[in-house]
């Protein structure tokens, strides 16, 4: 069931990328050669037998000069209503430094917290629910160096 999933969400961003190509009016070849990918394996894209890399979808959308937030949203890289966090993944998809590996393991790790955080939240007793008084540390030294 999740392999369909993904084999769905690649067709359909093979055939949003040929359709961006066709309106270019590039040729897959032109396409290949200015997204520094090979001619097959771009053809492979299209028709939705390959998932390519985030840094190659990177690199396919600037060719195309459309946005690469779009075409990850099409790859189900990025959520379509994902608005929170979204520059934070697009500066790890787009970061050259690091893996790809490493860029889905710093992704994995962001989504983590954000749900956490998302329960914690959630969870949390209202200030005035809370039966513990707010423990303060006084430092008698900073007042005197105040005076």
């Amino acid at each position: 069931m999740v392999k369909s999933k993904v084999t769905s969400a690649v067709g359909s961003l093979g055939e949003y990328l040929k359709e961006q190509r066709i309106s270019a009016e590039m040729s897959l070849r032109q396409l290949a050669d200015q997204a520094g990918v090979s001619n097959p394996y771009l053809s492979q894209i299209e028709r939705g037998l390959r998932k390519p890399s985030a840094e190659v979808l990177q690199q396919i959308a600037k060719a195309l000069r459309i946005s690469a937030e779009q075409v990850y949203v099409r790859a189900g890289i990025l959520s379509p209503d994902s608005n929170v966090g979204g520059s934070v993944e697009l500066a790890v998809l787009a970061d050259p430094n690091l893996t790809e590996r490493q860029k889905h393991s710093l992704l994995d790790v962001y989504h983590s917290f954000l749900a956490l955080n998302s329960r914690v939240t959630d969870d949390a007793p209202a200030a005035d629910e809370t039966d513990e008084e707010p423990h303060h540390e006084e430092n008698p030294d900073a007042h005197a160096a105040q005076d």
